[in-house]
């Protein structure tokens, strides 16, 4: 049984004999005889599980995970409860990220942006126990401050659920702060654009040289993700007699059969590759041979190759080039098909990649052969010009010089 003493300046203190059979007291400081009484009865409770060696009932476990350090530390001490380390975010979130082994350098990438923000917004001395729901709202603003997209948030803020369940695991916390917060990607058709054949004409033909043409022509006609699909493949990985070729991807090789996929060698595709193929020296191993270390910065290249095509740099540089490529195969094939040539499922094309072209309108509206539609003659006198500013307009706002 626990006792409660007094002391003269009115602190009061709960004594009592733990497991191992030592005289133990918790001080609890200035406070009445009824909040006294409440966490002597929890003590008593503690103490008996500590002894019989059985967990604590749901009542019991969620006092003492409202409990604050101080008076954690002091369970722990007396033995009570197991000892509870007091772990700084900054100290945990580096633990986790140096335990991360499996990861690749993508992911080690996102976790120190991550990382970052946090540190930023909460400071290195700010305990992991400490951060609440509220803080995470503010932590979102604060993201959102630093003119941040609404996907980039979200996987930040999801990326930072990722730590703290974590630390749920290794028992140090008991609720994510991060709950209910939005952390799934949404389509963003903002920043969708389609490069239409024309504009990747003008592209190849600004490339510097047969590497960037191959570079260029993987992702546009090959749908190939970039660069880390790209940096994969083998020469022994294409098959010029069946016309395919085994693309290994990184991105999805830990779903189940998803860590390659099977590529047709189509003909806009082929024709730089067997170029590359005839010229590349006796030996070679990989189809791209430059930029192959981690820290090449492809976009920056690209991004002045298309400048130099005299062309609007598009939103998303080289997922819109697979995205455009799905869009067109899925016009010429069936989407099961499409997406297993592109390592994606129905549900992510239909929301991420597949686009609603010019082209599309056009064909609507019967324009796309106007010796089929005698209509569009018998109008073009009267708006003719009006529509040809209409062309110029829309190409200005998707970036076509």
């Amino acid at each position: 049984m626990a006792s409660i003493s007094r002391s003269p300046d009115g602190r009061r203190n709960i004594q009592f004999v733990g497991a191992d059979g030592k005289r133990r007291t918790i001080r609890l400081g200035l406070c009445n005889q009824r909040i006294a009484e409440f966490v002597k009865m929890r003590i008593e409770s503690l103490r008996s599980c500590a002894i019989v060696g059985c967990s604590l009932d749901p009542e019991l476990a969620h006092w003492v995970a409202s409990l604050d350090d101080v008076m954690l530390g002091k369970l722990g001490a007396v033995g009570l409860i197991p000892k509870r380390q007091v772990i700084t975010l900054k100290n945990f979130v580096d633990g986790y990220i140096k335990s991360r082994t499996d990861t690749k350098p993508g992911t080690r990438s996102i976790y120190q942006h991550a990382r970052k923000n946090l540190i930023e917004y909460f400071g290195e001395s700010k305990l992991l126990r400490e951060v609440t729901r509220g803080d995470v709202d503010g932590l979102r603003l604060y993201l959102i401050s630093l003119e941040l997209s609404e996907n980039t948030v979200r996987k930040r803020c999801g990326t930072a659920k990722q730590f703290f369940q974590a630390a749920i695991r290794k028992d140090i916390i008991e609720k994510n702060p991060f709950e209910g917060v939005k952390v799934v990607v949404q389509a963003n058709t903002a920043r969708m654009y389609f490069v239409t054949a024309d504009e990747a004409k003008k592209v190849l033909d600004a490339c510097p040289d047969e590497q960037w043409r191959l570079i260029f022509a993987l992702c546009r006609y090959g749908g190939l993700r970039c660069p880390s699909e790209l940096l994969l493949l083998k020469w022994a990985d294409i098959d010029m007699v069946r016309g395919r070729m085994i693309v290994h991807s990184p991105k999805t090789e830990h779903h189940q059969g998803k860590d390659m996929r099977q590529v047709p060698l189509f003909p806009e595709l082929l024709l730089y590759l067997q170029g590359a193929f005839d010229h590349a020296p006796a030996g070679t191993e990989y189809v791209i041979t430059r930029y192959r270390r981690h820290n090449s910065n492809l976009q920056s290249h690209f991004k002045r190759i298309i400048c130099k095509a005299r062309l609007k740099p598009w939103p998303k540089l080289f997922q819109n080039l697979r995205s455009s490529r799905e869009t067109e195969l899925t016009e010429k094939f069936p989407l099961h098909v499409v997406c297993a040539w592109m390592g994606n499922s129905q549900a992510v094309a239909a929301k991420h990649y597949l686009q609603v072209t010019d082209a599309h309108f056009q064909m609507a509206a019967g324009r796309d052969n106007p010796v089929q539609n005698p209509m569009q003659h018998a109008i073009a006198p009267v708006g003719g010009e009006a529509r040809a500013e209409m062309r110029d307009t829309n190409n200005t706002e998707n970036g076509k010089v």
